[in-house]
Order: structure tokens, then sequence, then C-alpha cells
């Protein structure tokens, strides 16, 4: 049986409007299988911040909503569910701090800029700029929620950085790199950026398959900021 459906067991327990009691009901539900449980979580907690992320700046847009289905691969049979917890979590976006501490805690390293965080952040980016900007009061948002994350501020950098267009990016900042390290200082780092956030090290780290698009989107971000390094070296 696929999380969604277990979501739409989620969802017949959420009454109403009121999404606060579904993490909760996560527990309940599936206190006997702990990587079920996660999962699950995860999802809710995932589906209710994409909704407000894209309440942040004031109007779901349907660029937004087909973002949001770009890295949730719901299928036909399930859509129902989901777009309801999705409709009751985008009315306003209070409660999205319950909803990020709740996801912080499911980090299995329990160390800052912790990589399923970071995964998380990256899918959120990823709905906030699909109408074509990433708005100020999104980026607070997304700061916001960083913090609770335990993502450090230079990180927290490069993951913005990494989600402007790349004509505007700073490559070095994309790659968390000095301008005055040396290109094989910058190739090595690269490479160990590109390894270390390969879609399947995503899925080991605890990522639902569901979402390996957020993985592949930032590995395809980190290819074109080194490009951009290694042509402007090359010129040198």
């Amino acid at each position: 049986m696929s999380i969604w459906t277990r979501i739409g067991d989620i969802v017949s327990r959420v009454s109403g409007t009121a999404l606060s009691n579904a993490l909760e009901a996560v527990r309940t539900l599936f206190a006997g299988d702990p990587e079920l449980r996660r999962r699950v979580a995860f999802s809710v907690a995932m589906i209710a911040l994409s909704a407000k992320m894209a309440k942040a700046d004031g109007i779901v847009t349907q660029n937004e909503i087909r973002a949001f289905r770009q890295i949730f691969l719901v299928p036909e049979n399930e859509a129902r569910n989901v777009a309801r917890l999705y409709d009751i979590a985008k009315q306003d976006i209070a409660g999205y701090e319950v909803y990020a501490e709740r996801l912080a805690g499911m980090c299995g390293s329990g160390h800052p800029n912790c990589a399923m965080l970071e995964d998380i952040l990256d899918g959120l980016f990823h709905i906030a700029k699909a109408d074509g900007m990433v708005h100020e009061r999104e980026v607070a948002f997304l700061r916001r929620i960083s913090e609770i994350f335990e993502i450090s501020p230079d990180h927290f950098e490069s993951i913005l950085a990494r989600h402007a267009d790349i004509g505007e990016a700073d490559p070095y900042k994309v790659l968390g790199v000095g301008r005055d390290a040396s290109f094989e200082e910058i190739r090595k780092h690269y490479r160990l950026l590109v390894r270390e956030n390969h879609p399947d090290r995503a899925i080991a780290r605890g990522l639902p398959e569901e979402f390996v698009a957020i993985a592949s989107t930032r590995v395809a971000a980190l290819n074109a900021a080194y490009e951009v390094i290694e042509k402007g070296r090359r010129r040198r």
C-alpha cells in the first residue's frame, strides 16, 4: 500500500479545516511501523509546508500548484485526498513552524545542515520560484524554516543562490566555495557535492522515492554552476 493511500487515512481523520492533529494521527495510526510512520509524517508535513509556502506571498497561483505536482508524483486515484490536505493547509501560513519542527525532529543525522532537511528546502524553493520569482516574503518564510532546521546562514545562502537564474546566481556561492580557491580545490569539492547529492543517496538518507526529483534538480544546479566557473577559469 502506497504512502498516498495512507495519507487518505489521515485525511479522513482531519475534520473541517483543522490540520493541527494530522501529525498526531500519524503517530497514533502507525505506532507499530516506525519506518512507515516516518515516511507518512514526512509527506504530510511536506504537503502542509508546500501549501503554506505557496501562500506566503499572499496568493496561490496555478504555476505553484503545478510545481507542487512536479515534486509529488501522486497517482490519479489518490489525488483527491492529497488535494484536500493541500487545500486545508493553504488557507493561511499559520502553524507552519509546527510542521517545520516535526520535520526537523525526523532528521537522521541530528546535526546542523541535515541533508534530508536541505531536500525539503529545495522542494519548497522549487514551488516558490514557480511563478517566475521568489518573493521576499517567501524568502523570509524559508529563512525562518531554515533556522528551525538548523541550517547555517551561509549554507542557506548557497541554497538560495542555486535557485536563482544561472545568469544571475553566483556560481561560487552555489557550490559553497571561495573565489580564491584553486580550480583543483573547486573541482574536488564539486565532485563531492554531486556524489553526496545523487538521487540514490537522497533515498538512502530517508527521502521518499516520490521526491527524488528534488535531488535531481539540485545536481543540475551544481553542474550548471561548475560549468560557469570552469569556463571563466579557462579564459584567464
